[in-house]
């Protein structure tokens, strides 16, 4: 695996740690802005909003730009946006700087995941796909207890700080490691890569993806009032049960790239069924603390044991058009992270309790299971053996044969934009 894909992994804990570390710091922000805890929710579907409408259409923006130079402007964008939050005087301003870091961050995430799949052989994608999101699940081990115990300890500003100062180690690894990648001798054409949206897959893999995140999100984003009011757990054992939860997202980022490439549809399977399993256990289960806990790992592992299947089953549905595919995927899993909290926070205010997320996060996932479902049948009546429909398969073959007549400078990193 090409270093650079590691550093891009790196960058991924920074964006990662900002747009999950809120999970933990709920509380503590809606005492100091004066508002409620739905409320303060919002923030999370902020930046999830951001990550939906930033991704196509920063993918499409920087298109035809280097990709160095857009991952060093992209992450420049997303460390002043942390400072700003740091600084927020009014709750107004903190929403609005969590939607320009979450621009950048989906910027990042859609030119970062083409890069990545450009650099590795097609039978390695999820491998590489599972390095970038072994970022997120590091940042969800570390980052985000760590910010946790920050708000308890030192205020809930001084995570933004903290996030702050691990976008500059990043954009450091960006400046230093990710090579300058030479320009294809054709520029990539918008027309073409939009042409992936004709397909039904596609639109299937943006709703499994969207409903399987939201799913686990719906619970996780308010774990932990959760786990103080109904479980009865004292404040500072948040962060650890938070870093719990990241423990299983990086054991199952590292389990589930490592065989999605061989069994993509099994893993979708197996790990929605569980987030599902996962997810009605916990509602059952909520006042329990011994449960709770052991329910907060077994979430991180199923959640993110799919998420390298989800990545690699967009960029095999959409070979042609590598960039829109890494965006379509970052605003697919932001949909879910939008809905998610969205939805957890709507059955919290019509007073069903904390408990109820992971009742309306069941409910997500169980429909998720059903599109892979219907996903499978589809490939199954009309796949040409790739992972893709006949029509999709001729798209790809077209474009690849005339990526064949290029110089072999080109060919190294093709449709990548720049």
């Amino acid at each position: 695996m090409p270093l650079a894909v590691y550093v891009l992994g790196l960058s991924v804990f920074a964006l990662g740690t900002s747009e999950f570390m809120l999970s933990g710091l709920l509380p503590p922000i809606a005492d100091d802005m004066n508002v409620s805890i739905p409320q303060a929710g919002l923030l999370i579907s902020a930046f999830a909003i951001g990550m939906v409408v930033g991704a196509p259409l920063l993918a499409v923006a920087t298109l035809r730009l280097p990709r160095r130079t857009t991952l060093i402007a992209l992450i420049s964008v997303f460390g002043l946006g942390q400072i700003a939050g740091a600084l927020a005087p009014t709750y107004e301003i903190l929403f609005a700087s969590r939607v320009v870091s979450a621009l950048a961050c989906a910027g990042f995430w859609a030119v970062g995941a083409a890069v990545a799949i450009a650099m590795v052989p097609v039978n390695q994608r999820a491998r590489a796909m599972a390095v970038m999101i072994g970022g997120l699940s590091v940042a969800n081990v570390l980052g985000v207890p760590l910010g946790a115990f920050l708000g308890e300890h030192l205020g809930w500003r001084s995570a933004f700080w903290a996030v702050g100062a691990a976008s500059a180690v990043a954009l450091a690894g960006v400046v230093t490691r990710i090579p300058r990648i030479p320009l294809p001798e054709k520029k990539p054409e918008l027309k073409r890569e939009l042409a992936i949206y004709r397909d039904r897959q596609v639109w299937l893999a943006i709703v499994i993806t969207a409903l399987a995140a939201g799913g686990v999100f719906c619970a996780f984003s308010y774990l932990a009032p959760l786990l103080t009011d109904v479980a009865g757990l004292d404040s500072g054992w948040v962060p650890w049960i938070l870093g719990l939860f990241g423990v299983g997202a990086l054991i199952g980022t590292m389990a589930g790239g490592r065989v999605a490439d061989a069994h993509l549809f099994g893993v979708l399977l197996s790990g929605i069924t569980a987030s599902t399993v996962f997810l009605v256990a916990l509602a059952l289960f909520a006042s329990s603390q011994i449960s709770v806990i052991a329910l907060s790992f077994l979430l991180g592992l199923s959640a993110f044991f799919t998420a390298p299947a989800l990545n690699a089953r967009m960029f095999n549905l959409a070979g042609a058009a590598p960039t829109l595919a890494g965006a379509t995927t970052t605003a697919a899993f932001n949909l879910g992270n939008t809905s998610g909290p969205w939805l957890g926070g709507t059955v919290i205010d019509l007073d069903f309790g904390f408990a109820s997320t992971a009742w309306a996060g069941a409910a997500m996932t169980a429909l998720a299971l059903a599109a892979v479902g219907v996903a499978l049948r589809l490939q199954r009546g009309g796949a040409d053996g790739t992972g893709g429909t006949r029509s999709r398969s001729r798209l790809i073959a077209k474009s690849t044969a005339a990526r064949a007549e290029r110089p072999a400078r080109a060919e190294s990193v093709p449709s990548t934009g720049a």
